[in-house]
């Protein structure tokens, strides 16, 4: 059982939070979100936002704050195979209350099926507020190319 070792990010100022499903072995590796270089996470959020590709840990965590997101992920601990969402099992889930009540959030969304999948039947029933399901940027989401990732992703921004 592996439990998240990366703190959320938010700020008073998060209007909207985005969650994943749980850290990557990359992402474990560095300690912050979607650090596997073939994720498009970084892409995506930097070209809906017209700013700069955030590279560096500070830089993305700026990033972040700069734009009124707040990050985690859905899942608090859980049996996974390398980074496979497939793979999970026995998955507990985060508390989000904190961020809800340090964070005026107007909107959730989930990256990915995984995350909204167990954002739906375990964590939405406990907080009682609706995500959308955004399309995975995980490398493992090949149908999806980066414009059309761009296009999807535009809805965090309105």
């Amino acid at each position: 059982m592996l439990t998240h070792p990366i703190s959320p990010v938010y700020d008073e100022h998060a209007s909207i939070l985005i969650l994943g499903s749980f850290p990557s072995v990359k992402s474990r590796e560095q300690g912050f979100f979607y650090g596997h270089p073939q994720n498009r996470f970084w892409r995506v959020t930097a070209a809906v936002f017209e700013d700069d590709v955030p590279m560096t840990v500070p830089d993305r965590r700026a990033f972040l704050l700069r734009h009124g997101i707040a990050l985690w992920d859905v899942i608090a601990a859980c049996e996974i195979a390398g980074s496979s969402d497939a793979s999970i099992r026995a998955a507990a889930v985060n508390d989000l209350t904190p961020i809800l009540k340090a964070a005026p959030i107007r909107a959730i969304f989930v990256n990915g099926q995984t995350a909204g999948k167990l954002y739906r039947t375990r964590t939405e029933p406990l907080i009682h507020r609706p995500a959308t399901v955004l399309p995975s940027t995980s490398p493992a989401n090949a149908g999806w190319s980066l414009e059309r990732l761009i296009a999807a992703w535009a809805v965090i921004r309105k």
